[in-house]
């Protein structure tokens, strides 16, 4: 965390600064698009992001860290400890974890409904049992919590310009359209884990199981009904994103060229995963570096315009209040003189 970016917030403590630095540090070594897309955020926002994508890596990691020796129960008394310490730090802003105390403070600043965080938890304690999902309606009950509520959490940080009661559907769906991206990029990493989040109804329209989508994993071995399985999940994807757009337009205009990027950045995994013709159960897709670097140019740009309109006001109102004061003429002599009541 730049402390520019501590002080904009108004975080001075230095136990606070040390957390919320913590969460940034988090963000940026491991969500790379989501890190490069938040610094077009306004300076004063991105803490409180940090602190958000913070306390979900941690999660997170608990539930899904491919290098971890830890038992399911031992997973599950994990997320216990962090369920207690959540609920202690939210009721009372006192936590000597850093990820937590930096949430609580982020959820106080903004108003955030903590039903989030608990709804968060819930799904993420499915994984520690749950291996897979018969239909698309069974993994949306799921992703709610996993997903959906992420949007919502970022809604009151990002401000609107609309109720935000009407914000809240495209922000749940665009939450819920990147992690159904990270679902098709990441599929074989999730069968290692023992997961699978295809719904077992849209890849068996094309005669496609769990099974057989394993077998493709340790084999190495292609199958064209795999890929029009995983060309249909995309295509719902799609359709997600399409739900999410209008929320774009919804949200305060310093804060949509941060949202726009991460938009167009997810949706270019599923380009991506196209253009390698759905070889997600081999390889992880990824936007080139060079069509990472052309997007985060264009958001700066649509960033360094939207906030113009704030600079120009900050302006005037510093030259304002730096301007002399008025000058009135006197009556009788006709000099100068500075009105009453004002400073010579």
């Amino acid at each position: 965390m730049t402390a520019r970016e501590l002080d904009a917030a108004g975080i001075h403590e230095p136990g606070l600064r040390a957390a919320y630095t913590h969460c940034r540090d988090l963000n940026a070594r491991h969500g790379k698009t989501y890190f490069l897309a938040t610094r077009l955020l306004p300076v004063d926002r991105r803490t409180a992001v940090h602190a958000l994508y913070g306390f979900a890596r941690w999660a997170d990691d608990i539930v899904d860290d491919l290098d971890s020796t830890a038992t399911a129960t031992e997973r599950a008394a994990a997320l216990t400890a962090l369920e207690a310490q959540l609920e202690s730090g939210l009721r009372d802003g006192r936590a000597t974890e850093p990820v937590i105390r930096a949430l609580a403070d982020t959820a106080s600043r903004y108003s955030i409904d903590h039903r989030h965080f608990a709804d968060f938890l819930a799904s993420m304690r499915s994984d520690l049992t749950v291996t897979g999902y018969t239909s698309l309606e069974d993994l949306g009950r799921y992703m709610h919590g996993s997903a959906a509520v992420i949007g919502l959490q970022m809604l009151p940080v990002l401000g609107t310009v609309t109720r935000h009661e009407e914000a809240a559907g495209p922000a749940a769906a665009l939450g819920v359209a990147f992690q159904l991206t990270n679902f098709l990029r990441d599929v074989g990493e999730d069968l290692d884990r023992g997961r699978l989040y295809l719904p077992a109804d849209l890849i068996a329209a094309h005669g496609v199981d769990r099974a057989r989508l394993e077998w493709s994993r340790r084999t190495g071995a292609r199958d064209p009904r795999i890929t029009d399985a995983l060309r249909a999940f995309a295509a719902h994807t799609r359709t997600v994103y399409r739900q999410a757009l209008p929320g774009l337009g919804m949200l305060d205009p310093v804060a949509r060229p941060c949202i726009r990027t991460a938009f167009v950045l997810y949706s270019g995994i599923l380009d991506a995963i196209e253009a390698e013709d759905y070889t997600v159960l081999h390889r992880r897709a990824v936007v080139p570096r060079r069509r990472r670097a052309v997007v985060a140019l264009d958001g700066l740009a649509r960033a360094l315009v939207a906030r113009a309109p704030a600079r120009h006001r900050h302006r005037q109102k510093t030259v304002t209040a730096r301007r002399p004061a008025p000058l009135a003429r006197t009556a009788i002599t006709g000099i100068a003189a500075p009105v009453r009541g004002e400073a010579a």
